[in-house]
């Protein structure tokens, strides 16, 4: 067993292991810690593949921002989760036959599933050789597909200026005015009254 198979079984193996307790863990700051382990063994197995700006987007990207922002708001939101896993019950019978479909699904696909002889001959690879695949990618996305990649920069543009407009909220603040401050005298803030005896305010 060479040092390549030997890593592929170890990351897949804990990155299975994490995708199942981000589902089974109780406490929700659990799951997102080993959704984070999940995607570090997720780029690792990019990694092997020869796929490393793939690898280097999944941290980045997921670990770096989604996850932690996943854990920022878990952390900080005081979210009820006993009061959410109370109607469980009542969507229980439609999880299970949607469960249970994705489940046919898998097994017809993997029971279908057959290598085929030329598999496991060596594939050649389409890229120059001495060339990295990031900088292969960033040829093709800055040559031939630069006009898509602008369009999708400025539907994402779009997006983020439309989520900033409709949650944006103009408040009024009240400022004090030193002035009118210092001018205040007791008459004008202070007012005395004589309550009866047990009248009550």
């Amino acid at each position: 067993m060479t040092a390549a198979v030997a890593f592929f079984y170890l990351f897949s193996m804990i990155m299975l292991a994490s995708a199942f307790m981000v589902i089974a863990a109780r406490n929700p700051v659990h799951s997102v810690l080993f959704l984070i382990l999940a995607f570090v063994n997720a780029a690792g197995l990019f990694m092997l593949a020869g796929a490393e700006f793939l690898g280097m987007i999944l941290i980045v990207v997921y670990v770096g921002a989604v996850a932690v922002l996943f854990l920022f708001v878990v952390m900080m939101l005081d979210v009820d989760f006993a009061e959410m896993k109370r109607g469980f019950l009542q969507v229980l019978p439609i999880g299970a036959i949607i469960g249970g479909i994705v489940a046919i699904e898998l097994i017809l696909v993997v029971g279908s599933w057959t290598v085929a002889p030329a598999g496991s001959a060596p594939v050649g690879s389409p890229i120059t050789p001495g060339v990295t695949n990031t900088v292969a990618l960033g040829r093709v996305l800055y040559t031939q597909y630069i006009y898509l990649f602008q369009a999708a920069g400025l539907v994402l543009l779009t997006a983020m200026v439309g989520a900033i407009v409709l949650t944006l909220r103009h408040k009024v603040v009240k400022r004090q005015v030193i002035a009118e401050q210092n001018a205040r005298t007791q008459a004008s803030v202070v007012e005395i009254k004589k309550v009866p005896f047990r009248a009550g305010v």
